[in-house]
């Protein structure tokens, strides 16, 4: 069977070209749209049911579904997107998706998806069943870009991953008290991210054989001004913690200002570490796992483009790189705080 490659091999151009002429979409010469109008039908080229159906004219634009417009991470990722759809010479239009049924119920079984979008790109979002199989229906294009979504293709990083590599940061400095800032988001959407990095905190603590106190844990909900509460909650607590890993940046933020007012100095009494590398984070000084929601963004968008065009796109999670970025809101503890009550205790009894 003729492919959409098989039509730019022949004509010397792009795939993405061949695509844009064959659909009627700008940014093409009238030169180029006959070469490839005339190629595709000497070759015999058909595109694929939801491309051809979508060839017709009836959207030529792509959903971004997002939790919220007030949170670096989505803002960024859509900024990847909208880089790619408008070259493609795709509109784009913003879903703000509230964690209601009454919302949901709205975009995917009334129609809301198939009457505006040829394809979705959703952002913290973990689709239920009955959406993943709304979405097979209508023949729809669909990527997350996040924690994976069974029968969806996506684009996130590694959450266990970061987690592990922030711990074992503050682990070689020496840190054995470590807290943890984390939790859902609030908007209830993406579950699995803060799960997976709390999970990181405590079995990379038990692996260390310390056991994680009970005050050393506490929700931020991913965002400063609740992470700077729950934060100075922790440093006042009987034990405080040497270090803070905080589950995001701008908890990461919340944690430091709480540090700050409580009169301690960062890294010299509080070590914090955050994931993401946010725009503000050089600022703060703040050391974190940094991850790249533009790029990802970037690959959703190129993704859906491609399925669209008549590719055959797998079904897969798709892991984005990151990377350690020290700055100088980490260092060693004071000698005197380093241990863990758990290990003063066991020294204790040993003697």
């Amino acid at each position: 069977m003729t492919s959409i490659h098989d039509v730019a091999r022949d004509t010397g151009v792009s795939t993405a070209t061949v695509s844009r002429a064959l659909r009627g979409l700008p940014n093409v010469s009238p030169r180029t749209r006959a070469l490839v109008q005339e190629a595709a039908a000497r070759l015999g080229y058909v595109a694929s049911p939801s491309a051809s159906g979508l060839s017709g004219g009836r959207h030529h634009a792509i959903a971004i579904v997002i939790p919220s417009t007030a949170r670096w991470f989505y803002t960024t990722v859509v900024e990847g997107v909208d880089s790619v759809l408008r070259r493609e010479g795709y509109d784009t239009f913003l879903v703000i998706l509230a964690a209601t049924a009454t919302d949901r119920e709205r975009l995917f079984h009334n129609g809301l998806l198939r009457k505006r979008a040829d394809a979705v790109i959703a952002l913290g979002i973990d689709f239920t069943a009955d959406e993943r199989r709304e979405l097979r229906t209508v023949d729809m294009p669909a990527m997350v870009v996040g924690a994976p979504v069974r029968g969806v293709r996506s684009v996130g990083i590694d959450d266990a991953a970061a987690g592990r590599a922030a711990m074992e940061h503050l682990l070689e400095l020496g840190h054995r008290r470590i807290g943890h800032l984390g939790g859902e988001t609030e908007y209830g959407m993406d579950h699995s991210v803060g799960q997976d990095r709390e999970r990181a905190w405590r079995t990379v603590l038990e692996s260390h054989g310390i056991a994680p106190a009970e005050d050393w844990y506490a929700l931020g909900s991913f965002l400063m001004p609740q992470a700077k509460i729950a934060a100075a909650a922790m440093l006042r607590c009987e034990h405080p913690p040497t270090a803070i890993f905080a589950g995001s940046d701008e908890m990461a933020f919340g944690a430091i200002v709480a540090a700050l007012e409580l009169g301690l100095r960062v890294p010299e009494d509080l070590s914090v570490i955050g994931i993401d590398d946010h725009a503000w984070s050089e600022s703060f000084g703040l050391t974190t796992i940094r991850q790249d929601p533009f790029e990802q963004g970037r690959i959703a968008a190129r993704t859906v483009v491609d399925e669209l065009a008549g590719l055959l796109v797998p079904v897969r999670a798709t892991t984005a790189s990151i990377s350690l970025v020290e700055r100088r809101s980490t260092g060693a503890p004071r000698p005197s705080v380093s241990a863990s009550p758990t290990e003063q205790s066991r020294r204790t009894t040993s003697m």
